[in-house]
C-alpha cells in the first residue's frame, strides 16, 4: 500500500514512517521545508514538498497522487496563534479530505485531540480544539473510510505497546511512539474503519485494544 502522510516531519509521523516501511508499505511524507527531506529519507519515506497551509486542495491532490491512504498528522504546533490553528489544524485537514475525494482515495486516518468538543484552556487552546472538532466533523461527513485517533497528552517516553482505547476516556498521557504504533496497525490492517476513538497509555496490547472499538 502507498500511504501519503501530511505533516511528514512531525514527531509522530517520523516515528510512523519506519513502522509502515517495515510492514512493506511505501510512504510519502508531505513537508513544508525542503531542508527536512533528508530526515524523511533516513527513515524510509519519500519527501514531497507541499505546504498544506498555503496549498490549494488541487495542489495537495497532486502531491498525494495515487496513494491508497492518507494520514493527517500535521498541525500548527506550539507557539502558533488562533488563526493558524484554523488555517492548519482545520483547513489543512479539510483540504486533504478534498484532495482524497478528488483522487479517489477512500482511506483517511486523522490524528485529532481528546475532548475536542469541550472548550477549555486559554483562547488559543480553545481555538485549537474547535479546529480539531470541526475537522473531525468534516471527515465523519465526507463519505471517506475514516479513522479518527484522539490521543491524550503526548510524551516522548518509550512506547510500551499497551494502551487504553475507547469512545470516551479520562484524559491521560501516552507516548508518541504508542500513537504511531496505533496508526500503523490501523493502516496496515485497515482496522477501525468509520470509528473515532480516544487512546491513552493502558494495559491492553494494541491489536486487542483496537478490536474492542472496531465495528
Amino acid at each position: 500500500m502507498h500511504i501519503a502522510i501530511a505533516g511528514g516531519h512531525g514527531q509522530i509521523a517520523m516515528l510512523l514512517h519506519p513502522l509502515l516501511v517495515a510492514r512493506g508499505h511505501t510512504v510519502a511524507g508531505l513537508i513544508r521545508d525542503p531542508a527536512q527531506a533528508d530526515d524523511l529519507r533516513d527513515v524510509g519515506a519519500e519527501p514531497v514538498v507541499c505546504d498544506l497551509e498555503v496549498a490549494s486542495s488541487e495542489d495537495i491532490a497532486e502531491a498525494v497522487g495515487s496513494a491508497d491512504a492518507v494520514v493527517f498528522a500535521a498541525g500548527a504546533g506550539p507557539g502558533s496563534g488562533a488563526a493558524r490553528k484554523c488555517s492548519m489544524d482545520r483547513d489543512g485537514a479539510v483540504k486533504l479530505i478534498e484532495a482524497a475525494q478528488a483522487n479517489g482515495i477512500s482511506r483517511y486516518v486523522m490524528i485529532s485531540a481528546m475532548n475536542a468538543e469541550t472548550p477549555r484552556g486559554n483562547e488559543v487552546f480553545q481555538a485549537y480544539l474547535r479546529a480539531k472538532a470541526e475537522a473531525d466533523a468534516a471527515l465523519r461527513e465526507s463519505g471517506l473510510d475514516y479513522t479518527i485517533v484522539r490521543p491524550g497528552r503526548l510524551t516522548n517516553e518509550a512506547g510500551r505497546g499497551r494502551v487504553a482505547i475507547g469512545r470516551e476516556l479520562p484524559r491521560d498521557d501516552i507516548p508518541r511512539a504508542d500513537v504511531a504504533a496505533v496508526l500503523a496497525y490501523v493502516l496496515d490492517r485497515n482496522a477501525a474503519v468509520d470509528v473515532q476513538f480516544d487512546v491513552t497509555s493502558g494495559d491492553r496490547p494494541i491489536p486487542e485494544a483496537i478490536t474492542s472499538v472496531a465495528p
